[in-house]
């Protein structure tokens, strides 16, 4: 069974932040700076942590995962904002 996460993460050296996106770009959706949302079998959120957990520094970095429940009969995802309106990101990010 698969499960919906929202991916959130405050890496403070702009090296390991590259790396954690490039890392996370492998298991879910961009939405946004640094929020992806993936869908996880437990193995996969094994995965994934495991894969952080080399990349992060622990005593100045923090990764979050928020779950939001089974995949299955969620419906569609609905996104909602304040202030500026929330858009799906289309093209590649590039993070210098």
């Amino acid at each position: 069974m698969r499960n919906t996460y929202l991916v959130c993460y405050d890496i403070c050296d702009d090296k390991r932040l590259r790396k954690v996106f490039q890392a996370m770009r492998d298991f879910g959706d961009h939405l946004q700076y640094s929020i992806f949302e993936c869908q996880f079998t437990p193995t996969d959120l094994a995965r994934c942590r495991h894969t952080l957990n080399d990349i992060i520094k622990h005593n100045e970095d923090q990764v979050l995962f928020v779950d939001l429940g089974p995949t299955e009969g969620r419906g569609d995802r609905v996104i909602t904002s304040l202030g500026l309106p929330y858009q799906a990101i289309d093209a590649p990010c590039i993070v210098l």
